[in-house]
């Protein structure tokens, strides 16, 4: 592929929210799965295991369309070092709930950028540092039953009714916490060669 030319742009992730996030940029991309183990490794941090696994998903798929600028990122709650990700189920949802309450969460949301046929690869970390309240145990269950965001990473949707769970959001990014840093994702796909409508 001719370095001057339009490489095809792939998000590796089928989440919802980073769809929408990536189509604000008003650039043609593709979706694929990346089918990588989220599993934490022994003794990992949450912000190690947010950089492993968005490289791990941008590689995967690179590795499959290697002429692709692939796309992936990853997002962990961080509580005092400890790794809070997808609830999946509501009993797991309330816990994390629970033991947030009051207290300061570090979201941090990993994006990665690879092409193969450009011997491209960078990558980056967005923090988000957000405050909640202190929940009732009839709020937080209010709130599931209204929202079910089983698939956040912290049980916490800010984009939605959890951000009233909320007291402050303390970030440079602010679709981080939604789950794809568009300020950094566009730094380095522009980094990559991709050129934004209405960008010089």
């Amino acid at each position: 592929m001719p370095l001057d030319s339009t490489p095809p742009l792939i998000l590796a992730s089928t989440s919802a929210y980073r769809r929408e996030l990536l189509g604000r940029l008003h650039t043609p991309f593709d979706v694929v799965a990346p089918d990588v183990d989220e599993t934490p490794q022994p003794g990992e941090q949450p912000r190690q295991l947010a950089c492993r696994l968005a490289m791990a998903k941008a590689r995967a798929v690179a590795a499959r369309h290697p002429q692709a600028v692939v796309i992936g990122s990853d997002q962990v709650a961080d509580l005092d070092g400890q790794s809070l990700g997808k609830p999946l189920v509501h009993d797991v949802a309330v816990a994390q709930l629970q033991r947030m309450r009051g207290r300061t969460v570090v979201f941090q949301t990993a994006v990665a950028v690879v092409c193969n046929a450009r011997s491209f690869g960078q990558m980056d970390l967005a923090q988000v540092t957000v405050r909640f309240r202190d929940l009732t145990d009839a709020e937080i269950e209010d709130y599931l039953q209204a929202e079910q965001p089983y698939d956040c990473a912290g049980s916490a949707k800010s984009e939605g009714l959890g951000i009233v769970l909320l007291d402050a959001i303390d970030n440079d990014d602010p679709t981080a916490l939604i789950g794809l840093p568009l300020i950094r994702t566009a730094r380095m796909l522009r980094a990559a060669g991709l050129r934004f409508p209405g960008a010089a």
